[in-house]
C-alpha cells in the first residue's frame, strides 16, 4: 500500500470556494456523475473503506470535500452530478461553484473525471473536460467499473475515449496544452490503483524513493 494515500484524512467540507482551505500547496480534484463510482474510487486509491462516503442515492455529495494527504497535498471530492431531488436553480448554483473552483483555485494541479466505462463521455463529462481545458489542468479520465466489461470491450472503449478526448481537447500546442490521459479502473477488483496513484504523484509533486 502507498503510505501517502493510505494516510489520507478528512480536512473540511465547503459549500463554496470561500470556505475552502488556504489556497497553497497542491491538490487534485475528483469529479463525476452520480453513481459513476467516484467515492468508491477515492476510497480504493486511498486504501480505505469509509474515507469518501458512498451512497446508492444519486447526488448525496453536495459539498467540496477536502482530504489531507500531508501538509502540502490534498485530494478534493467535488459534488456528484445528478442531484435527483433538488431544484434546477440549486443544480445551476452548484455548477457555478464548481466552475469557479476549477478556474480560480491556484493550488489545483489536476482533475480526475470519473466515468462509468459503460457510459463514458456524457454531456457533463464533456463539460468538465472543457472546464479543465480552460483552466489548463492536466486531466485524467478514469473509466470505473472495468469489471463490468470483458477485456476486449474495455480496450475498445478505452481507445474510443482516448480518441474522442483528443478531439475535444484539440491539437496540443506547447505550454498551453491540456494533457488528457485515460485509465481503466475497478474498485471491486483493485484494478488500476497503482497507475492512478502514479498519475496523482505527478500532479502532486510526489517523488517516490524508488524513483531516485
Amino acid at each position: 500500500m502507498n503510505p501517502l494515500y493510505q494516510g489520507a484524512r478528512f480536512l473540511t467540507a465547503a459549500s463554496r470556494i470561500e470556505q475552502a482551505p488556504d489556497d497553497q500547496g497542491r491538490e487534485v480534484a475528483f469529479a463525476g456523475r452520480s453513481n459513476a463510482g467516484k467515492s468508491s474510487a477515492i476510497n480504493t486509491i486511498c486504501h480505505q473503506r469509509g474515507l469518501a462516503r458512498t451512497s446508492k442515492t444519486p447526488g448525496r455529495t453536495q459539498l467540496l470535500i477536502f482530504f489531507n494527504l500531508d501538509d502540502e497535498r490534498r485530494l478534493v471530492d467535488l459534488p456528484g452530478y445528478g442531484y435527483a431531488r433538488v431544484s434546477e436553480a440549486i443544480k445551476l448554483e452548484w455548477q457555478a461553484h464548481m466552475a469557479t473552483y476549477l478556474e480560480r483555485r491556484q493550488s489545483l494541479a489536476g482533475l480526475v473525471i470519473v466515468m462509468d466505462c459503460r457510459h463514458p463521455l456524457a454531456d457533463y463529462d464533456r463539460q468538465m473536460l472543457a472546464w479543465g481545458r480552460r483552466a489548463n489542468l492536466p486531466c485524467l479520465l478514469l473509466l470505473t467499473k472495468a469489471d463490468k466489461l470483458k477485456r476486449g470491450a474495455l480496450l475498445a472503449t478505452t481507445r474510443a475515449v482516448e480518441q474522442e478526448a483528443a478531439r475535444l481537447a484539440g491539437k496540443p500546442t506547447g505550454k498551453d496544452a491540456c494533457p488528457v490521459e485515460v485509465l481503466s479502473f475497478s474498485a471491486l477488483e483493485q484494478v488500476g490503483v497503482e497507475p492512478v496513484q502514479a498519475w496523482l504523484d505527478g500532479r502532486l509533486g510526489v517523488i517516490r524513493p524508488d524513483a531516485t
